[in-house]
């Protein structure tokens, strides 16, 4: 027979996981706006395959355990997450800024959802990373895909990766 104790924490943990991610956790305190100081990131965002669709920008901790782990889970646990969504501009060089809690170092991820699904498609999306790490099959270690952060605007530029032939991914050379 199962304890109540152990049913009751079972069932606590799957309605945790079980929560869908919500498309608008940590936008409000990503937001950055004019006239503000304190630390955030400005990332420029280079190498887009083409203008369709949105970028989503995401900030975790620098720790293999949290890196990409779902949103509600993170912000419940009081740990940093943080999201920007934009559509992608028509032209011109894209930037985008994201506050952060404070100066360190933070694991940074740009999806280039170009289908508008919300969902990572491996053969129609892009990828790219902070540090921007050499991609194989799977996600990158956190620390190589992390920022160092200082007290005021921190600016990095992130290289998006596409799928390339059946098993690789990598940048294009579109405004390398």
């Amino acid at each position: 027979m199962i304890s109540p104790l152990l049913l009751s924490s079972a069932l606590a943990l799957l309605s945790v996981v079980g929560i869908p991610s919500t498309p608008n956790l940590g936008k409000a305190e990503a937001q950055c706006r004019a006239n503000e100081s304190g630390p955030a990131f400005l990332i420029d965002i280079v190498g887009l395959k083409d203008r369709k669709g949105k970028l989503k920008l995401e900030v975790y901790p620098a720790n293999d355990t949290d890196f990409l782990q779902d949103d509600n889970i993170l912000i419940a646990q009081g740990k940093t997450f943080r999201r920007v969504e934009v559509p992608v501009p028509s032209s011109n060089p894209v930037t985008l800024c994201v506050r952060l809690p404070g100066p360190g170092r933070y694991a940074v991820t740009v999806l280039h959802d170009r289908d508008g699904n919300r969902k990572f498609g491996l053969s129609v999306d892009g990828v790219g990373f902070g540090g921007n790490p050499k991609l194989g099959l799977s996600k990158p270690k956190a620390m190589k895909a992390s920022i160092v952060a200082g007290g005021s605007l921190t600016r990095e530029r992130i290289v998006m990766n596409y799928r390339r032939g059946l098993m690789s991914f990598g940048p294009t050379t579109k405004g390398l």
